[in-house]
């Protein structure tokens, strides 16, 4: 994924206002971020944890959505699978929520799925971040082909948004 920038970052959320986006807290190390190695950026707001955000790049532009993620509960404590990269966590896993782009999110619709707490979906499928013991199932699958299945599972939750 090529560098983002403040504007670029801003202007690319499909389920939230303008205003929203223009209001909502980037991360504070967006020049150190590991770009070459990210299929998306992902981030937690600092002052409101329910709150998370990703950025991909899709059809040559930027797309971003506002996620939700339920207060802590019970089940993170188990181990769960994320959805996007595949990667198993003990308590690592979280359900992310999105609001529906358009008239459907206004109405109050939304899209959840179980996705790496931390959102680092791309350090996990290239080994640069540890889950800890049996974090990762054996799969006779290539980096590559993993890389692209996080990217198409990332793609299909948007389509899911924003349709």
């Amino acid at each position: 994924m090529k560098q983002l920038v403040e504007h670029d970052i801003r202007n690319s959320f499909l389920n939230c206002t303008k205003g929203e986006a223009k209001r909502l807290n980037l991360p504070r190390d967006l020049g150190e971020q590991p770009w070459g190695e990210l299929d998306f950026l992902g981030w937690r707001d600092p002052q409101a944890p329910d709150r998370a955000y990703l950025v991909t790049e899709l059809d040559g532009r930027p797309q971003g959505l506002v996620l939700r993620s339920p207060a802590a509960a019970a089940w993170q404590a188990r181990r769960s699978i994320c959805s996007l990269c595949v990667t198993a966590h003990t308590g690592g896993v979280s359900l992310m929520v999105a609001p529906k782009a358009g008239p459907a999110g206004r109405q109050g619709n939304s899209v959840g799925a179980y996705m790496c707490s931390d959102l680092a979906c791309s350090l996990y499928v290239r080994g640069r971040r540890d889950t800890g013991s049996g974090g990762r199932l054996p799969e006779s699958l290539t980096l590559e082909e993993k890389i692209q299945r996080t990217v198409s599972n990332l793609a299909a939750f948007i389509a899911k948004v924003t349709t």
